[in-house]
């Protein structure tokens, strides 16, 4: 089994670097690695060059275009029998490939999806953030797990295709905004198996600050509202937590000023549910640091998710406006 892993990089040349370096410690090899350089300012040619001693690599640089269609691209210059994409923000364990091609040789899988943790090197804001988007009482905690609701989507950041869905279905349709799940929904309709490889994870880094997470996470509501445009049996009531939460929020601080009986109860619900985030992610992560950042992350991910989601629900669903 030969794999190619594609790897989009926009204006990004520490996160290639490092990488690139986890894959040279892969126990096995028989794979090839193409970056595609999306239109960078930063370009991370000479970095990514410094590895072709070590990895049977190509690299590419095109006009910008997102990522979706970046990977397209690198679909079209791929040898192998699987696709496996990669973010460029993410550390890939040694025995990730072998993983990977163990679980497939026992289990058919035209497509797979993988999940993410923290590594002991990130920061406390990192390891705060990858906390959110995986736990248990977030959002987050119905992704990369077994127990996920509905089908199941694989996020692009761990993400692998068979040759045989390249051929028959095609590439991304949508280079932003919910791309991932939008190309996984037509795999699903044309047949395909797709499932989670439960031990095929990767290190996730995320983002560095909580401004950047929260524009990420604003994007990603978005996204959600886009898929139903394309796709409306897809959005679930689980899809709207975050805005409920958001909407709730706010009409507790409301209360607080106006009506403070109700406004007790409310309060203490909201404290009781960061209580419990915060005893979970220092459970996680035997850090308290970490667990007072883990509770303002998942905050930031309810919170911009929710406003995204409220913001392009209003536009492009009640408003019919898709401007």
């Amino acid at each position: 089994m030969f794999f190619s892993i594609i790897i989009p990089l926009y204006n990004r040349p520490q996160e290639i670097d490092e990488l690139l370096a986890t894959l040279t410690m892969q126990t096995y090899t028989q794979f090839e690695v193409l970056v595609i350089e999306d239109g960078s300012v930063q370009d991370a040619k000479a970095i990514v060059e410094g590895y072709a001693s070590q990895l049977d690599l190509r690299y590419f640089f095109k006009p910008n275009e997102g990522q979706g269609f970046t990977r397209n691209f690198g679909f079209k210059q791929a040898k192998g029998d699987y696709f496996v994409i990669f973010d460029s923000d993410c550390l890939i364990p040694a025995n990730y490939l072998e993983t990977v091609k163990d679980y497939l040789s026992e289990h058919h899988l035209d497509a797979y999806g993988g999940p993410d943790a923290a590594h002991e090197s990130f920061t406390p804001i990192q390891k705060a953030i990858s906390y959110a988007m995986t736990s248990p009482f977030t959002t987050g905690g119905i992704r990369g797990n077994k127990k996920h609701i509905g089908q199941f989507h694989p996020r692009s950041f761990n993400m692998g295709v068979s040759r045989k869905v390249w051929e028959k279905v095609g590439g991304f349709k949508l280079t932003r905004l919910g791309e991932d799940i939008e190309y996984s929904i037509r795999i699903h309709e044309a047949g395909f198996k797709i499932g989670l490889i439960p031990e095929a994870k990767v290190y996730h880094k995320r983002r560095t600050s909580f401004a950047q997470f929260y524009k990420q996470l604003h994007f990603f509501g978005r996204a959600r509202i886009n898929i139903y445009k394309h796709f409306p049996s897809e959005l679930k009531l689980v899809h709207f937590f975050p805005a409920f939460f958001t909407l709730g929020l706010i009409f507790t601080l409301l209360l607080n000023v106006v009506y403070m009986p109700l406004a007790y109860i409310c309060n203490i619900i909201f404290l009781f549910y960061f209580g419990l985030l915060f005893f979970h992610a220092w459970w996680v992560n035997r850090s308290i640091k970490v667990a007072y950042l883990s509770v303002v992350a998942a905050f930031i991910q309810l919170t911009a998710y929710g406003m995204g989601f409220i913001q392009d629900f209003v536009k492009r669903v009640v408003l019919n406006n898709n401007d």
